[in-house]
């Protein structure tokens, strides 16, 4: 089932806050997903059952569906490189994280970030909260991040606690709160969530830490018409210098493949 727009729109009022805006495009976005898979499955159960002529497009739908892959207008929302089965039952934890935000208003204690189909939409908006609130240019603001040993139970006073992040190509002591070699085999690490707070542009940054890309997906060039990278995450390097994880190609990714 879809999201309610209207109904979340209307409680939302006039004023509506940068955060609200965003959870109203994410909502636009899913609805149109959710109402295009819909209407593939049905025209396509019409078709297997001979009450509609099977276009090429539909066919291509039952071949992805028979091979388990994910159709391509259904990946139009957002890049994904998961197999069917894992695709959909990821869609479904994402619908519902906007459900339950739309339904309370209120936001999450902490945000799952690959639930946004434009991560950096979401992002920006926090800024322009911070901004507001602190009656700064938006120009003026940067990132501070800090991850969080403990299970996060109330939101930050300011900026906004991220989750569901991985490390690819090294791993993360907990203790320390730095990168660290990954063990043999392990391929990804998650991530504790990260505080994500905007703070006013220094010059003065702190020493030893990598300067961590984070991409949507695992296909880190992206595709034509869209880019997998969305901001930068700075982490403390700890025993190796940040040069040893640039030449790892150490990264955050948002989503993983099967």
């Amino acid at each position: 089932a879809t999201i309610n727009y209207d109904s979340t729109a209307e409680r939302m009022g006039e004023n509506k806050t940068p955060l609200m805006v965003v959870l109203l495009q994410e909502i636009q976005r899913y609805n149109v997903l959710l109402d295009e898979i819909g209407k593939s499955l049905v025209d396509l159960q019409k078709g297997i059952k001979g009450f509609l002529v099977m276009s090429p497009s539909l066919e291509n739908i039952f071949d992805c569906m028979y091979e388990g892959r994910v159709p391509a207008p259904w990946l139009k929302a957002y890049p994904s490189l998961l197999s069917l089965g894992s695709w959909s039952r990821d869609l479904i934890h994402r619908v519902e994280h906007f459900n339950r935000w739309a339904a309370t208003l209120t936001p999450p204690i902490a945000f799952w970030l690959s639930a946004f189909t434009f991560p950096t939409g979401f992002l920006t908006a926090v800024l322009q909260t911070s901004a507001r609130k602190e009656g700064k240019s938006i120009d003026l603001l940067v990132w501070d991040f800090t991850p969080q040993e403990q299970a996060v139970v109330f939101p930050p006073e300011d900026g906004v606690y991220v989750r569901g992040m991985y490390l690819e190509g090294a791993s993360w002591h907990k203790k320390n709160q730095t990168l660290m070699e990954p063990s043999l085999m392990e391929l990804f690490c998650p991530l504790p969530p990260i505080h994500f707070r905007p703070v006013e542009q220094t010059k003065q940054r702190p020493k030893g830490m990598y300067e961590c890309p984070v991409y949507y997906y695992p296909q880190r060039a992206g595709t034509q018409g869209r880019e997998a990278f969305v901001v930068v995450v700075e982490l403390r390097s700890g025993e190796h210098p940040s040069e040893f994880w640039i030449k790892r190609g150490t990264a955050i990714l948002l989503s993983l493949s099967n």
